[in-house]
């Protein structure tokens, strides 16, 4: 199999790092270069025809694209150790706090970068920085939520570490990296406490 990727991007990064605790081998990595405009040749559309990454394709020469989609793939082929659930009832919890995750927190980073940051000008015309400092507020109130939370509980999920966890963390750092987004300088202890036990892990550098 292969994987399109692209650095920086966070939703690689999700997979990536979805690969790594699982321990999987024998994926080969395929960069694709945003910034040059890569992703919006003929030969990557062929494959993707969205136009993003990451894109994984399959031996038989299919191509599976959405983040979701590729680790509930590869959950499917490497059920150990278990990140998305062992019955119907926790993967059910673990997929709405995955899904929280990516469209109120990561989604907002995202969409904060996009629009503010003149690095990604080339890749996001027309940016709107009034709406880029909309989400950055918005994600700011999950972030907050996100705290409490994890005030009560270890991890994104619940109890142990799973996807939702993969999804928070690489979505903070995205905001981190480019937006210098630090969760304990704006009054999230529980949170910052979260994303350095995390960031501990063998998993979290980059691959």
């Amino acid at each position: 199999m292969k994987l399109y990727i692209s650095t920086f991007a966070p939703n690689p990064r999700r997979v990536t790092m979805f690969i790594a605790e699982k321990g999987i081998t024998g994926i080969e990595p395929v960069m694709i270069d945003l910034n040059t405009g890569e992703h919006r040749s003929a030969a990557y559309l062929a494959k993707n025809p969205m136009g993003r990454v990451p894109a994984l394709e399959l031996d038989d020469g299919r191509v599976l694209s959405e983040t979701r989609a590729i680790c509930t793939y590869l959950e499917g082929l490497y059920p150990e150790p278990n990140l998305m659930g062992v019955d119907f009832e926790e993967r059910a919890f673990i997929e709405m706090a995955d899904r929280r995750i990516e469209l109120h927190l990561l989604l907002g980073v995202a969409n904060w970068v996009r629009h503010t940051h003149p690095g990604l000008a080339a890749l996001e015309q027309p940016q709107f920085p009034e709406y880029g400092a909309a989400q950055a507020d918005k994600m700011r109130e999950t972030a907050r939520w996100l705290d409490a939370q994890l005030a009560q509980q270890p991890f994104i999920a619940g109890e142990r570490f799973t996807v939702a966890d993969i999804t928070a963390y690489c979505g903070l750092e995205f905001g981190r990296g480019l937006m210098k987004f630090r969760p304990g300088a704006e009054g999230m202890p529980h949170l910052q406490a979260w994303r350095d036990r995390i960031a501990e892990r063998p998993t979290a550098g980059r691959t």
